[in-house]
């Protein structure tokens, strides 16, 4: 079934809505957090050829001030290791890097404006700016992702004192987590995106007061995140 499909909002926004499961080669060495050669293989996507490529013709002819990827693994990397080793999610787009790297500078190379990926399917609020050279955390950022929590998966979670997970250490581009369940709610205008992370005290149970964790605003033709709340 082709799922995937473009959602034009005037010239203010085109949202890229993408199919990561159906059209993907299988994970890289099974699932998990690995260090396996198959993530950087050029030969494997995580969108198969012919969405790759309406995604990037989709690219070329964008009128729009914000181009939004709808999508559902984090697109970001994530190494698990503080070590030499790449240890990443072979279910994520980091088991499918070159996939991730064509698509990365298709958007760089077509001169969208404002590259932006809405990610679910992490059960857990990340926010993370996006490069073409993850082995240099000083490299240019060229979009920025927003992912949003479960509603109820995993249950109450906890908030995360500061915003940061430990993997931050190694992953500057790692810019907020927390694992308390809820929502983004972003407001896109001309001038700037602003995203919302609202959270949740608890879920087990009726009646939780819902409040923002965090604000970040990504401002026009500036990628990247600044945090206002």
């Amino acid at each position: 079934m082709q799922l995937y499909r473009r959602i034009k909002w005037g010239r203010l926004a085109t949202f890229h809505m993408l199919d990561t499961r159906q059209y993907r080669d299988d994970q890289g060495c099974g699932d998990g957090y690995k260090d396996c050669p198959a993530a950087i293989d050029p030969a494997r996507s995580i969108t198969g050829a012919s969405q790759e490529q309406w995604l990037l013709d989709g690219f070329r002819r964008s009128d729009a001030r914000w181009d939004v990827l709808g999508q559902q693994v984090f697109f970001g990397q994530r190494d698990n290791n503080s070590g030499p080793a790449k240890v990443v999610s072979m279910d994520s787009w980091d088991g499918y890097a070159a996939s991730r790297d064509r698509i990365t500078r298709g958007w760089v190379d077509a001169g969208v404006r404002n590259p932006v990926v809405l990610t679910g399917d992490v059960h857990a609020h990340w926010a993370d700016e996006l490069k073409l050279d993850w082995n240099d955390p000083t490299s240019r950022t060229v979009g920025t992702e927003l992912v949003c929590s479960s509603i109820t998966s995993t249950g109450d979670g906890a908030d995360v004192v500061g915003g940061r997970h430990p993997w931050t250490d190694w992953n500057p581009h790692l810019r907020f987590y927390n694992n308390q369940r809820g929502y983004v709610r972003t407001t896109i205008t001309r001038e700037s995106m602003t995203a919302d992370f609202r959270v949740l005290p608890y879920v087990t149970r009726a009646g939780a007061p819902v409040h923002t964790r965090a604000t970040f605003v990504i401002e026009d033709r500036v990628p990247g995140l600044h945090q206002t709340a």
